[in-house]
């Protein structure tokens, strides 16, 4: 058994069963990627795909089980080589996270910017994505972070760690009703923002659970009439008259959207909390404590590594309960 057909059966698994697709990315050859499976599978004496003719059908019982041990193995030789580099450079080397569109446009820049000038050497990745493909990028080990607010519970397998509070504020063009009324009669209520077409994110992005809850709660029916996974979108669409915008407030830039009239909205909706995790047994080398900390200053390397000691979710939960968390 070779590390090397280890890799080839994982990467297959996750590339659809497409072993063309899969000798691409791995810069190689199709026939070898076949036979070395072929003598994985006859060194085991199991088949761990299942064929039609020479295309692979899907993955048998047996290889579920023997590709995500695999999957481990892999794991823990991607943290020895880790721990190698660590000590050979502790300033070198890739960081890869995976996040959604909200966090990746307005809360990152600056700590990234920061985080390229003190680690110039440290190759940075982003990946956006649903909650759900944001945990599975965190799980399988493909992006060493996870950022997200919604869908925590795609993300039980990931040591997930609170980083700020946020919430939102409803967005419309200069001269719209709304504005009007709030300069007259004060805050908006939610029976006003309900009577408006609305235009915000999908369903499980960016506290979008946090906002249904609030009109699900007080007997209404919002008229959702457009989403959007863009934040940036959703302002476009509201800048063409199609409704109101209900936007993250940290979303709405002064400068750039000078032509929108933010209202509050902090008093309709509760707050939502962003998480940043890493897949449990990861091996976190000094310069991602640091990213962790530059992204939220009360996520110290001990802070962390409490976290990571926890067993269970709820006993990491428990760690932060009485820990005032910042609001942006």
């Amino acid at each position: 058994m070779k590390l090397q057909q280890l890799r080839y059966i994982w990467e297959v698994a996750h590339h659809d069963l497409n072993v063309s697709a899969t000798a691409q990315s791995l810069f190689t050859s199709q026939p070898g990627i076949s036979k070395q499976i072929r003598l994985l599978e006859d060194e085991l004496g199991v088949e761990i795909f299942a064929r039609s003719g020479k295309h692979l059908t899907h993955v048998t019982t047996v290889g579920e089980t023997i590709i995500a041990m695999a999957g481990q193995i892999l794991r823990e030789v991607d943290a020895i080589k880790q721990v190698a580099q660590e000590f050979s450079d502790e300033k070198q080397g890739s960081l890869s996270i995976a996040t959604t569109h909200t966090q990746a446009r307005y809360a990152l820049p600056g700590v990234i910017d920061d985080f390229r000038g003190r680690y110039p050497d440290v190759t940075l990745h982003m990946n956006q994505g649903t909650p759900t493909q944001i945990a599975e990028l965190a799980a399988a080990g493909s992006v060493d972070f996870a950022i997200a607010t919604e869908g925590m519970e795609h993300f039980q397998d990931l040591v997930m760690m609170p980083c700020y509070a946020w919430n939102r504020c409803v967005v419309v063009p200069e001269g719209h009703r709304l504005a009007d009324q709030v300069r007259r009669n004060g805050p908006l209520t939610l029976e006003d923002v309900a009577r408006e077409p609305i235009v915000t994110y999908v369903f499980g992005f960016t506290g979008r659970s946090r906002l249904d809850a609030a009109f699900s709660q007080a007997g209404l029916s919002p008229n959702v009439v457009f989403t959007a996974t863009d934040t940036d979108v959703i302002k476009t669409y509201v800048r063409l008259g199609l409704g109101v915008g209900i936007i993250a407030r940290m979303a709405l830039d002064a400068a750039h959207d000078a032509d929108l009239v933010p209202l509050d909205a902090s008093h309709l909706f509760e707050p939502s909390i962003t998480h940043i995790g890493f897949r449990k047994g990861t091996f976190l080398r000094r310069y991602m404590y640091d990213f962790i900390e530059r992204f939220a200053p009360h996520l110290t390397k001990d802070q962390v590594d409490a976290a990571v000691a926890c067993s269970t979710r709820v006993e990491r939960e428990a760690l932060f309960r009485d820990l005032e968390l910042p609001v942006r």
